[in-house]
């Protein structure tokens, strides 16, 4: 359930990424706009980040799951009738809610019922569920929209988000009863500050290549668009296993230094794309090393989140660092879309890759930084955590 969760919440992002060359071409929208597209869902995700983490802590995860389908659902159905740019970018922004909600949601679902040792695990598996979105996008999807045209492809998706919420419903425990209006924490400090600003650098490289790899193999590498597409799919595939792969090996007192290590495979990926546009065939290898890295890193935050959160706070620490990560999602393509509207592909992906080496930098810095504090005290930002071995 939790990872048919995660993957709705992102389903739109690749959808519109996988398509992209047939929706410019139909709808007469630009490189720009494409990546204005992921600058409003997740322009939205990130407002609403904050306040849907208190939400989730105040509701449960029942309630929120029930509605993240829904509006998932309702957010595909809007941009399968879209004539043109306006009522998408619309849409695109109403599916900024589930993503909003999603982190929280399972995060909070999973420090409820999880035991403790079996956290990572699982944070690995639900975080999975972005990349099987890619996967759906790229391949299943993709079929469909050569047979039956993208409108169709989006219909089963929405048609797909409902049934979600109905199980949803029909499978989750009741959750207890609303907790009391709390104040929303905006501003995230100690552990969460750090993950957040990793978050955003990371997120700003990977939406821009989930947004333009696709076309970027069909313009540039002369693909097609039902081969581009499939270059998602694969980065679905790979980050499955790398996710639930580097989670369960992001044991306390080794997952601060993974987030390092994942970025900087990153930047190598993103190194790839580049030498790709004088060897297309290192675009295949490139999007596996981006699914095996890149997309890992926001998993391995997420089990931290989890192994630090204190009491009644998963929600909102999850929200946070979602936000940053959300942040750097709006940003990253708009950039990457000037320089693809102008041809200019290599200096898009070195731009990628300067994201990621600002990742990698955040993240180290932090691992340094913990692990002194953590000799001295072990207090972060203000809360006193227990020690390495005994965090989660």
């Amino acid at each position: 359930m939790l990872t048919a969760a995660m993957a709705l919440s992102m389903l739109q992002l690749f959808l519109l990424g996988a398509l992209g060359p047939r929706l410019t071409a139909d709808l007469g929208v630009s490189p720009v706009l494409l990546g204005l597209t992921t600058t409003f869902g997740f322009g939205t995700a990130a407002l609403l980040s904050p306040l849907g983490g208190r939400t989730v802590d105040r509701l449960g995860p029942r309630r929120t799951l029930v509605a993240l389908a829904l509006v998932a659902s309702l957010a595909l159905g809007l941009i399968a009738l879209a004539p043109g740019a306006g009522l998408l970018l619309a849409a695109v922004a109403l599916g900024g809610v589930p993503q909003a909600l999603a982190n929280p949601a399972t995060n909070k679902a999973i420090v409820a019922a999880v035991p403790p040792a079996a956290r990572p695990g699982v944070t690995g598996w639900k975080m999975s569920g972005v990349q099987l979105g890619a996967f759906a996008a790229g391949l299943p999807l993709a079929a469909l929209t050569a047979a039956a045209g993208w409108r169709a492809a989006l219909w089963t998706a929405a048609v797909l988000a409902l049934g979600t919420a109905l199980w949803a419903a029909r499978l989750l425990p009741p959750d207890p009863p609303a907790a009391p209006r709390g104040r929303v924490v905006l501003v995230p400090r100690g552990h969460v500050a750090w993950l957040a600003g990793f978050s955003l650098f990371l997120g700003a490289g990977i939406a821009s290549v989930n947004t333009y790899v696709s076309l970027f193999g069909d313009r540039r590498l002369g693909l097609g668009p039902t081969a581009a597409a499939a270059l998602i799919a694969v980065l679905g595939v790979t980050g499955i296993a790398g996710r639930v792969g580097w989670s369960k090996a992001a044991r306390p007192g080794r997952a601060e230094w993974l987030l390092a290590l994942l970025a900087a495979g990153s930047v190598g990926a993103a190194l790839l794309l580049l030498a790709s546009t004088g060897a297309p065939w290192l675009v295949w290898v490139a999007v596996l090393v981006f699914g095996v890295f890149a997309v890992s890193g926001n998993a391995v935050s997420m089990v931290l989140v989890v192994q630090r959160a204190p009491a009644g706070r998963a929600g909102q620490d999850s929200a946070l660092v979602a936000a940053g990560f959300f942040a750097g999602f709006a940003v990253g393509p708009p950039l990457f879309g000037l320089l693809a509207q102008s041809g200019r592909w290599q200096d898009g992906w070195l731009l990628v890759a300067a994201e990621f080496v600002l990742a990698a930098a955040v993240a180290g810095t932090w691992a340094v930084r913990d692990r002194r504090g953590g000799m001295g005290g072990g207090v972060d930002g203000g809360v006193t955590r227990p020690s390495a071995r005994g965090a989660a």
